[in-house]
């Protein structure tokens, strides 16, 4: 499975923090990190220093550069339980931290659908 598409169905190629991560610049790296810190306040209200706003390669990748906010996230830590390559092939899918978060990203869910379906789960 890509490394890039995370256990929920979030896909790192569009995430700020994994955007920023790739940033070669660093002034407009920082630049980044400011309003991603901005960012997780408005929507999700979590307080982040920007200093906080680390490289993250994605959740499933092994690189050891992982945000905070996805190293503490209960859908991931689940998911790492469970061994499963995504919640798409959780017997417990959708749960209702994969329904909340699908009102924020529905993406997401549509991500996870077409797994499902390529996999006839």
């Amino acid at each position: 499975m890509d490394t890039t598409l995370a256990y929920c169905g979030l896909t790192c190629k569009s995430c700020p923090i994994h955007l920023a991560t790739l940033e070669k610049d660093e002034f407009q790296k920082q630049v980044m990190r400011k309003s991603i810190a901005e960012q997780c306040s408005q929507y999700y209200g979590l307080e982040f220093k920007t200093e906080e706003i680390t490289d993250c390669d994605g959740c499933r990748a092994n690189t050891g550069n992982l945000f905070k906010g996805c190293l503490n996230c209960r859908i991931r830590a689940c998911a790492i339980q469970k061994a499963v390559e995504s919640c798409a092939s959780c017997a417990g899918y959708p749960c209702s931290s994969l329904k909340d978060l699908f009102t924020l990203d529905p993406g997401a869910q549509s991500r996870l659908e077409e797994i499902r379906k390529t996999n006839r789960i």
